[in-house]
């Protein structure tokens, strides 16, 4: 259950006969381990992934398509290798299911067993697809300063909040999110959205930080973390709230939501990039 062992980065043979063993997952607990974060989690929230190439048969052999949306709980003891989840859904292309119902509860059954918790699965079928939402993350963007930077890894002495001033709240946002995949190496790009009450943070180095991911390897699930976890620590905000989108790869994109607070799950509207 370590990412060397996954289909990451591997030849695959996609079969589309429905196959749950499919289904990889991986422990939240190693990379949580390295930032400092134990059994109880500083934070609460959900991970949001939203899969574009999902089909299936008809008992009478018509295609069916839909885009699928996970809500995985940020407790729950695994994630599910992305490679994994794509070969898993590409698995139903020539399968028969009686309906849109049986399609739900199957993904239901076999992700949250692969993620040992339970994950609420949503499906938009086609006459839907027009409703589904298209925004940019709200808030201030950091992407407006003009400054210099030269740290590629992440880097929390780069944080920083003016203690001695009154407490302000704020929302800000860029898109200079950059990690790299830990098995292929390959680049994610994001958005990501800080919220937080508390001593004013500076934004110049906030931005310097988010940037400093560029050559960072993890999951979109542990950078966000990560970013919670070192805002938390550096800037010790009485509130916080991390949320990131990331451009879709092989149909799926994922977007981690982790806060302290009690706030609504932001509503998964698209970015222009997803």
């Amino acid at each position: 259950m370590t990412p060397d062992h996954s289909p990451l980065g591997k030849a695959a043979v996609y079969t589309t006969d429905y196959d749950a063993s499919l289904l990889f997952p991986i422990p939240r607990a190693g990379a949580r381990e390295q930032i400092g974060i134990g059994a109880a989690l500083p934070f609460f929230g959900t991970d949001i992934w939203n899969a574009y190439e999902l089909s299936w048969l008809t008992p009478r052999g018509k295609p069916q398509i839909a885009v699928a949306t996970f809500l995985v709980p940020a407790d729950s003891p695994n994630i599910v290798e992305s490679k994994s989840l794509k070969l898993y859904l590409g698995s139903f292309a020539q399968t028969a299911f009686d309906s849109v119902d049986a399609v739900r509860d199957t993904l239901k059954r076999d992700v949250s067993a692969a993620c040992g918790a339970s994950v609420a699965v949503q499906l938009a079928s086609p006459s839907g697809f027009a409703k589904l939402k298209l925004e940019e993350l709200d808030g201030l963007s950091l992407d407006r300063l003009d400054l210099d930077t030269d740290v590629y890894h992440p880097d929390p002495t780069l944080l920083a909040a003016s203690h001695g001033e009154s407490p302000v709240e704020e929302t800000l946002v860029s898109d200079l999110l950059k990690s790299n995949c830990p098995v292929t190496g390959q680049p994610d790009w994001g958005s990501v959205q800080v919220h937080y009450v508390g001593a004013p943070i500076d934004h110049a180095g906030l931005l310097r930080y988010l940037i400093s991911f560029r050559n960072h390897t993890g999951f979109h699930e542990q950078c966000v973390e990560r970013i919670f976890v070192d805002i938390l620590r550096e800037c010790r905000p009485l509130k916080l709230a991390v949320y990131a989108r990331y451009t879709r790869r092989g149909g799926l994109d994922i977007n981690p939501f982790r806060t302290n607070f009690n706030q609504p799950l932001p509503d998964n509207a698209r970015t222009a990039r997803q």
